[in-house]
């Protein structure tokens, strides 16, 4: 049985964990070390966890077998545009439904707010393109976004209209 909870800043630790065992996987061919470094530390830090989840950024906390199997992260924006910053699931865990859970959670969250769309970033080189078309969602546009240190992301913006 997969459930989904609301996070807590004491969850934090268990949030870094994730995204540090996800991110060589998943990113570990398409980023150098140097700018994985930079990401991880900028926005996995405690500080930051901590200002998001004070500010308008919600984290959801999927568990399985008594194991958290990922996270999601999202925020209510203007226009009735609900972004989706954050979307990952532990190695182990995927092919499990998880991800879909966790996304069918966001966006029941995301029209509570009086969202109308789900939006969300993905590198273009990221195979996880198909797995958010497989779900309705569809490229809104291309961005590229400096983040610092010289390093940019390249990414796809996709969209799904929500319920």
């Amino acid at each position: 049985m997969f459930q989904i909870s609301l996070a807590q800043p004491s969850d934090i630790p268990v949030i870094q964990n994730i995204a540090y065992t996800v991110w060589k996987p998943t990113y570990g061919e398409i980023l150098s070390e140097e700018q994985s470094r930079f990401m991880l530390d900028w926005m996995y830090s405690a500080t930051t966890l901590r200002q998001s989840m004070e500010g308008n950024t919600v984290f959801l906390l999927g568990k399985a077998e008594q194991t958290t199997m990922g996270f999601a992260a999202f925020e209510p924006l203007q226009g009735g545009i609900v972004k989706l910053h954050k979307l990952y699931l532990l190695p182990i865990s995927q092919g499990r439904g998880y991800g879909r859970l966790l996304l069918d959670e966001v966006a029941a969250r995301a029209v509570q707010v009086g969202g109308h769309y789900l939006e969300l970033n993905v590198n273009r080189s990221n195979s996880a393109r198909q797995f958010y078309e497989k779900l309705g969602f569809e490229m809104a546009r291309e961005e590229d976004n400096y983040i610092g240190n010289g390093y940019w992301m390249n990414d796809y913006v996709m969209r799904k209209k929500l319920q």
